[in-house]
């Protein structure tokens, strides 16, 4: 069964409300909450600033595997799964240490929620991919996409928040401070975005295990 987390009202543009996940063969630990949106007005600016339009350039049997029988059988399949969406896949995670803080500790445990999100993003980017379908994921270094190629524009994480998931953030000097209604400023924020049909985004995302009560 699916663990919902956060008290904030979901958006208009949630298909899948906040849910707590895991990748398979990781720490079951490494907590990741995430959620599944269409993009509204304002993100989907966002988004065509960030990625153009490479999203439509990059063909239904364009995949992570070479197999192009596999392709085939997925472009036929795209056709009868449902339309095609710009999704939006936020995923948050609780950081043991206020990331606002400074320190070493604090850029070693921003490392950890790096390495979990990336491995995750590249999961998730594989398997959809895999179907036939473009995704792509945000590097929280430089907020640039990951396999997109010649895109320099960079995406704002906590605007991105803020618009998909209602949640609040606060200027401190230059930089936007996401605050999660459960954790606070302890939060990891990265993006996943994808080409997809609504059910198939869905049921990916809800392959994932959940933590045990």
């Amino acid at each position: 069964e699916l663990k919902m987390t956060g008290s904030v009202k979901p958006s208009s543009s949630t298909l899948l409300e906040p849910t707590l996940l895991y990748q398979e063969g990781e720490d079951p630990n490494d907590l990741l909450e995430c959620s599944v949106h269409t993009l509204p007005k304002p993100l989907l600016r966002e988004f065509r600033h960030v990625f153009g339009d490479q999203y439509l350039e990059q063909s239904p049997s364009s995949s992570m595997q070479d197999d192009d029988d596999d392709a085939m059988d997925m472009v036929d399949s795209n056709e009868s799964e449902g339309r095609l969406e710009l999704l939006a896949i936020p995923t948050n995670q609780k950081a043991l240490k206020d990331l606002v803080a400074i320190g070493d500790d604090i850029e070693k445990e921003k490392d950890r929620l790096l390495n979990v999100f990336l491995n995750f993003g590249r999961d998730l980017c594989q398997k959809l991919r895999a179907k036939g379908y473009w995704a792509d994921f945000i590097d929280p270094c430089s907020g640039l996409p990951m396999l997109t190629l010649n895109c320099n524009k960079v995406y704002s994480e906590v605007d991105g928040m803020e618009c998909l998931l209602n949640y609040r953030a606060y200027s401190a000097g230059f930089c936007k401070i996401l605050v999660h209604p459960k954790w606070g400023s302890a939060v990891y924020p990265a993006t996943i975005f994808a080409h997809a049909p609504v059910d198939v985004a869905n049921e990916l995302v809800k392959s994932y295990p959940t933590p045990q009560t």
